[in-house]
């Protein structure tokens, strides 16, 4: 079946807004002898992001400075990501995160993969335009030129923004199925090259047709088979997209859950993933967590991060008190 899940976030557009105030705050916090990080946590992990940027722009206006290099020279380390990364346009976070991914010292292919596995039509084409007015280039040359293989072409792929929308076609399923499950048992260059095609490009409830034609004709769930026949980032960049068809929300909490337990607390993808999601479905993402790891999300941040850095996370994932 395929369901519309109510999405939600944990970061709402705060009532009686005035964003001259808390830039006002903001100023006095960054300008002390010591800076007040708890005026910067409670004013930017409480405001959405269209609030931020007007609070931005009141304080260009008011001390003739720009508040991001502001936020930079004060701060440091993980805390400082966390409210410079609140900062940006959802696009243009994204965008800036690819460009590190790509042109940092090393790849980081799971940051390339949970951005561009997981984005709409519309969020690719912003992030695309973000990408060209940051960094003077093009994302899909950055991509082509930085990565390799099926990897690259799949991502290449994604990066296009083109999957059908809406459209569903129960005798095509039955096809792309077949298809699928050769692409499965035969491996050749081809293969893999029809199996990316179909799972870039097809509708979202086309490929849940797909998904349960496939399991009809192999006896075998389609995440299980890509992991049985492709290994590497390929593999993983075609289970997160199935991941991400099916259920976003669970795709980022079984992300969380790695991030915090398998590599002990890889915090660029904990930040990325709690500002990227934090207006969209964080607070969906908490509830899968809570779900699948019996843990909540907010119980596990507090357990592995600490400090001003710590109080920031926390407030984006906006616990309950049962998570304490």
């Amino acid at each position: 079946c395929f369901f519309i899940l109510q999405t939600q976030g944990t970061i709402l557009p705060a009532p009686n807004f005035n964003p001259i105030m808390d830039a006002q705050l903001l100023g006095g916090a960054l300008q002390g002898i010591s800076c007040e990080k708890d005026v910067l946590i409670d004013i930017l992990t409480q405001r959405c992001n269209s609030q931020r940027l007007m609070i931005a722009e009141a304080y260009r206006d008011m001390y003739g400075r720009d508040l991001i290099t502001d936020l930079k020279e004060n701060l440091s380390h993980h805390f400082k990501e966390v409210m410079v990364g609140l900062m940006y346009p959802p696009a243009s976070y994204d965008a800036h995160e690819l460009w590190h991914a790509l042109k940092g010292v090393d790849i980081e292919e799971k940051c390339l993969i949970d951005i561009l596995a997981s984005r709409s039509n519309m969020e690719i084409f912003q992030m695309k335009e973000a990408y060209l007015m940051q960094y003077n280039t093009d994302l899909q040359q950055d991509i082509d030129s930085e990565t390799s293989g099926h990897f690259r072409d799949t991502l290449m792929n994604l990066a296009q923004g083109t999957r059908m929308e809406g459209y569903a076609d129960p005798s095509a399923a039955a096809q792309d199925a077949m298809i699928l499950w050769e692409a499965c048992q035969q491996k050749t260059g081809e293969h893999k090259n029809m199996l990316q095609m179909i799972l870039c490009n097809r509708s979202h409830q086309q490929l849940w047709m797909v998904f349960q034609e496939f399991q009809n004709i192999s006896g075998q769930d389609i995440v299980d088979a890509i992991n049985e026949c492709y290994d590497g980032y390929f593999q993983e960049l075609l289970v997160a997209i199935v991941l991400c068809i099916r259920d976003k929300p669970s795709y980022f909490a079984y992300r969380l859950y790695n991030a915090i337990h398998d590599f002990g607390f890889h915090n660029k993808t904990v930040i990325r993933i709690l500002i990227a999601r934090s207006e969209i479905d964080l607070m969906n993402i908490r509830q899968r967590y809570k779900e699948r790891y019996g843990k909540s999300l907010f119980h596990d941040i507090k357990h592995f991060a600490s400090g001003h850095y710590e109080s920031a996370l926390l407030a984006i994932c906006a616990g309950d008190t049962e998570d304490y």
